[in-house]
């Protein structure tokens, strides 16, 4: 058992417990999480999201609560009600699940979450990886840690297996709770467990799938860092945040960084939470000559005097938001002017049309559309990528770094 509780301390050795949050869904492995986690003390917190897919769910969130006021670690129970039934019901429950999960966080100033993630759960993505055909970046399994916007995911069990777990639980006389569709072979990840007690004969192992992930995570850091290189040598980002590759130095780089690089830059602009599809990322490239402008992942793509230029889409762009957020993932108000303003939101033709002299900027019609601006209640303050500054200013939240930020992925 010590071994279990030496490797989550070490995993978790930078991270005090006043700052942490753990998703406890009754299972046990996220129960065996909790005890650990609670035995080291501190202001730790727990939350329990309840999908309410399953006649015992709230139950099984009742027994969580009553679990954690028992060893005195405050608990929250989170409801998902939004699912519109369509689409794939594990993906919108886990997208939901992270949601709600990040804005309970936000709102008790935790900065890392942690999950409950073992061994055999590792194994088991690589494997469904494999089958859908995934590279370098899906073979390395689940990340350790990862950080999205302000907060971080951690799972400190990756180094535990399953059946440990348990044998610590019931060492102990702790209850948890088993999902019945942890035994539904119609679930992928149901039929990868099962399919891996059978492959075992073919040298087909746990072990040999994490051992695997691990040297894949090499490969990709190696592949991250000459990605960057490569950013270096060809990237250029204008003041309106559009990235220009210059085509000649980009071409001659190997196709998977330049499939890495093109993919990060589609992310940095629109802010999606993934790379696009391979296949799609793959024709854009090869048709980036051929054709004036082409739309993915939100941006546009064009070619231009040598160079491949990336914009975001103006029918993409996100909705207002308050003057001191960040708006469309990106950008933030670095200066305020004297009149008063209440949002941050899109250019547009409308606004265009207030900015007599936005050709002298030297951006293109297209990216002016795109870009932030400041308005009070409808009527247009300031747009100073277009020339209208009004002594307001707005800049790229982490400057032309934020795409280099965005090329290391963990």
């Amino acid at each position: 058992m010590s071994d279990l509780t030496e490797g989550l301390d070490r995993a978790l050795s930078d991270i005090p417990n006043t700052t942490l949050g753990v998703a406890v869904s009754g299972g046990g492995d996220s129960v065996a999480l909790l005890h650990m986690l609670a035995a080291r003390g501190g202001d730790l917190r727990a939350v329990t999201v309840d999908h309410g897919l399953r006649a015992e769910s709230a139950e099984e969130a009742a027994q969580v609560a009553t679990l954690c006021d028992q060893l005195g670690v405050p608990h929250r129970v989170l409801k998902w009600e939004g699912w519109d039934k369509s689409g794939n019901l594990q993906d919108a429950a886990r997208q939901a699940r992270l949601r709600l999960i990040s804005a309970w966080a936000d709102a008790e100033n935790i900065t890392h979450v942690a999950l409950g993630h073992t061994l055999d759960d590792q194994a088991e993505t690589v494997l469904l990886r494999l089958a859908r055909g995934s590279g370098v970046d899906g073979l390395s399994g689940m990340a350790a840690r990862r950080t999205v916007g302000r907060l971080t995911w951690v799972r400190p069990l990756l180094h535990a297996r399953r059946d440990e777990l348990r044998a610590y639980l019931k060492a102990q006389n702790i209850a948890w709770a088993d999902d019945p569709s942890n035994d539904d072979p119609k679930y992928d990840r149901i039929k990868a467990r099962q399919a891996l007690a059978l492959l075992a004969d073919l040298g087909i192992t746990i072990d040999g799938l994490v051992a695997t992930a691990d040297r894949m995570q090499d490969a990709r850091t190696a592949l991250e860092a000459a990605t960057l290189t490569l950013a270096e040598a060809c990237v250029e980002i204008t003041d309106a945040g559009e990235v220009q590759l210059n085509m000649a130095t980009f071409n001659a780089a190997p196709n998977e960084l330049r499939y890495r690089l093109l993919s990060a830059t589609l992310k940095w602009i629109s802010g999606a939470p993934y790379r696009p599809r391979f296949d799609s990322l793959r024709g854009m490239l090869a048709r980036i000559g051929d054709q004036s402008g082409q739309t993915l992942h939100g941006c546009v793509i064009r070619s231009h005097s040598g160079n491949i230029i990336v914009r975001r889409e103006p029918a993409r762009v996100a909705t207002p938001c308050p003057i001191a957020s960040v708006w469309d993932h990106r950008w933030v108000v670095t200066e305020h002017g004297r009149e008063t303003a209440k949002t941050i939101a899109a250019l547009g033709e409308e606004g265009l049309r207030e900015c007599a002299n936005w050709r002298e900027t030297g951006h293109a019609r297209e990216v002016l559309l795109a870009s932030p601006a400041v308005w009070a209640d409808g009527l247009l303050v300031a747009a100073p990528l277009a020339g209208m500054a009004n002594g307001w200013a707005i800049g790229l939240k982490y400057g032309k770094k934020g795409l280099h930020k965005s090329l290391m992925t963990r």
